[in-house]
């Protein structure tokens, strides 16, 4: 499903709620935490906008900027470029953490970053967060349980790739499913929810984690145009 799918109406009214997010005094403040507006800053960002669409080198500008803002954090992480599959490894010996995302793709540093945001200070004392995992293949339950705790990050993961004017799409890692997936409701699940974050960033029931705030209005920032935030790419009007 393509996040392109909108309607002018659609695009408006989220043209707005990505305004709104980015002129957040209370998000502003968070990002001020952490994030030093310095001259490695301003390089990254005067490189994001005259970067070409190759992969590798997009992959790199972004790990320079996650690692600029949290190598130094109170609990320093790192995100390395991964050989094979993703993993986090917790901080031992007084290194910092690391996540290490697949084949060195873009699209799975964001998801692995998102995973990471999720998590919080407890998970992220543990390697992989202490979470399961299933490979593909997995059967109609099991596929539910994943599909369950993939929402909020997938949600995550969808606002930091718009914000830096990239497609998203939602994915259910199940290619070898051997039951009928017609009536999933995962996808809008997750499109559902990057609104509602969007929407309403600090709603009790559903807030978004520090770090995400962070990071989807860094990644504002990097890509702001003079006249505002415009996001080349919206979520599904299905969704609104």
């Amino acid at each position: 499903m393509s996040t392109t799918d909108f309607s002018k109406l659609g695009l408006h009214a989220q043209t707005s709620l990505w305004q709104a997010f980015y002129d957040d005094k209370t998000i502003q403040a968070c990002v001020a935490d952490v994030c030093r507006f310095d001259e490695t800053y301003r390089t990254l960002k005067r490189t994001w906008q005259t970067l070409s669409d190759d992969e590798h080198e997009q992959t790199d500008w972004l790990i320079a900027l996650f690692n600029h803002l949290y190598q130094h954090s109170a609990m320093p992480t790192l995100l390395v470029r991964g050989k094979s599959e993703p993993e986090y490894f917790a901080s031992k010996d007084g290194m910092p953490a690391r996540i290490e995302f697949a084949h060195g793709f873009f699209q799975s540093a964001l998801h692995e970053i998102s995973h990471w945001c999720v998590a919080g200070a407890t998970r992220r004392g543990l390697d992989d967060f202490g979470y399961w995992y299933c490979p593909d293949g997995r059967d109609e339950m099991t596929q539910r349980q994943f599909e369950k705790v993939e929402i909020k990050p997938q949600a995550i993961e969808c606002l930091l790739s718009l914000a830096l004017g990239r497609y998203f799409y939602v994915s259910a890692d199940n290619l070898n499913a051997d039951f009928d997936t017609s009536n999933s409701t995962f996808a809008t699940d997750v499109y559902a929810q990057a609104h509602a974050y969007l929407q309403n960033p600090h709603a009790p029931s559903h807030p978004l984690s520090k770090d995400a705030e962070r990071l989807i209005w860094v990644c504002l920032d990097m890509n702001m145009a003079r006249q505002g935030v415009i996001c080349k790419y919206h979520l599904p009007h299905k969704s609104i």
